[in-house]
């Protein structure tokens, strides 16, 4: 069966810093860390993107193939590395450090677009990240979103900033122009506060819907998410929890969110169950170890007093 979602993107190799010092193996690279997350939740998921024909791409097929994610559309380069990234942890939260330039994600192009797979795509993921690693990448992005939309499928923007990767100017340039096609916008707030200028959620969210997206579930942290439509709009408080590392809880919300979204959710509902999910995800080390399946997620919600019934 194809899949309902395709991620678009870069994966990244992860050492994570452990409390003793040493540093864990891991995956991350926010659209893998989101395919990951939605397919946990049982949706059918499929990942395009480009790695190198090294141990670290030959892990990350290994870890898509187990979770169930189809990596027809997944190209091995023998020209170019797979990225990768570390982190470490401090008082002043996590920091990351990243090993990607020249890496084979970062050289996919328009050409190498799978057309037939995104034509066949219900929503396709993409995120700043996916635009920002090269300029061949902006376009592909682009391009991809085009073709998904064109074919009548629905696309998915997550606004990630990384200033490492280019100047603001551009990211606002870029981020805006892709989010002006997408259907569902999918920003954190200190992220969108820095592409738009502005401070408030509801004027964030109303700037997001006036760019064209239908639903727009702008993620507040641990005060939990805003999800607004042109004819209505919540605020979803979060769920306090002992978290230890909020390493891709993003991706984890936007993974989960999606997956109820195709599941027949509404995206109050959607959020509601990814704000659980991303609770759940802080809770250990690492982007991909910690994040739960739908029956934990459930549990969970159950046992706050959450009604799970139509889920």
């Amino acid at each position: 069966m194809d899949p309902d979602i395709l991620c678009l993107g870069e994966p990244l190799a992860e050492l994570n810093q452990q409390p003793d010092g040493c540093y864990l193996p891991g995956y991350g690279g926010d659209t893998s860390n989101c395919a990951i997350a939605a397919a946990r939740q049982g949706a059918r998921v499929g990942y395009v993107t480009q790695i190198g024909a090294d141990a670290f791409g030959d892990a990350f097929m290994d870890l898509w193939q187990a979770e169930g994610i189809d990596t027809a559309t997944v190209t091995r380069r023998d020209d170019a590395p797979t990225g990768l990234y570390v982190v470490s942890h401090g008082t002043e939260g996590h920091a990351f450090r990243y090993y990607r330039a020249g890496s084979a994600s970062s050289r996919i192009g328009v050409a190498d677009l799978p057309m037939a797979a995104l034509k066949r795509a219900r929503i396709l993921h993409v995120s700043a990240i996916s635009q920002a690693i090269s300029h061949s990448a902006t376009d592909a992005v682009l391009a991809a979103i085009d073709i998904v939309r064109d074919a009548g499928g629905r696309v998915s923007y997550d606004s990630n900033l990384r200033l490492a990767l280019w100047p603001l100017e551009r990211a606002r340039a870029v981020t805006h122009a892709a989010m002006a096609r997408c259907d569902i916008a999918l920003p954190g707030l200190d992220d969108a506060r820095q592409l738009t200028g502005l401070t408030e959620p509801d004027a964030i969210a109303d700037f997001y819907l006036s760019l064209g997206a239908g639903v727009v579930a702008l993620t507040l942290g641990a005060a939990g998410t805003l999800v607004a439509t042109p004819d209505a709009r919540a605020h979803l408080p979060g769920h306090r929890v002992d978290a230890v590392d909020a390493t891709g809880a993003g991706d984890m919300f936007d993974g989960a969110f999606l997956a109820r979204l195709v599941a027949g959710d509404s995206p109050f509902d959607a959020a509601r169950y990814a704000n659980a999910a991303a609770a759940l995800s802080v809770q250990g080390y690492g982007a991909v170890a910690p994040m739960p399946r739908r029956d934990a997620v459930l549990a969970f919600l159950k046992h706050r007093g959450l009604s799970v019934d139509h889920m």
